[in-house]
């Protein structure tokens, strides 16, 4: 059974190699040893997923996977398409035209703008792309 992200690789990697770190966290050698073995050839563990150790995912305007502040500060298709991919979240697209996900996005942005130490002039944005009230 190949591991399904680098931190477990690694983990089942320890645990393979150390006998005492293998006991402390209740996994056999013989378990870890066939998690390792199976990352080999065509899934190797480097091409599996990492979350970056600070700030996330990358998205850039320049690459088409957000929007300028002039064009409303959101993620474009391709950026939701990236920020889900890389982190198994489920981001869908603005809903402008009203419901429950639009007042809670109205809700917490408002927070935001009003809680920054600086302009906040994404969220601005966004809640103005969202047509959220008084915005």
């Amino acid at each position: 059974m190949p591991a399904k992200s680098k931190s477990q690789f690694r983990l089942m990697k320890a645990a393979e190699n150390n006998p005492a770190f293998a006991k402390k966290v209740g996994i056999s050698k013989s378990t870890a040893t066939e998690f390792t073995s199976s990352n080999t050839g065509k899934k190797a563990y480097d091409k599996l997923p990492e979350q970056k150790a600070k700030g996330g995912v990358s998205l850039a305007v320049g690459r088409g996977e957000k929007l300028s502040t002039e064009r409303g500060a959101g993620l474009t298709a391709k950026g939701r398409a990236k920020y889900n991919r890389e982190t198994g979240s489920n981001l869908k697209a603005p809903q402008p035209e009203g419901g429950s996900r639009k007042d809670s996005f109205c809700a917490r942005m408002s927070g935001v703008v009003e809680n920054s130490k600086g302009d906040a002039e994404r969220a601005k944005a966004s809640l103005k792309r969202w047509k959220c009230p008084g915005w």
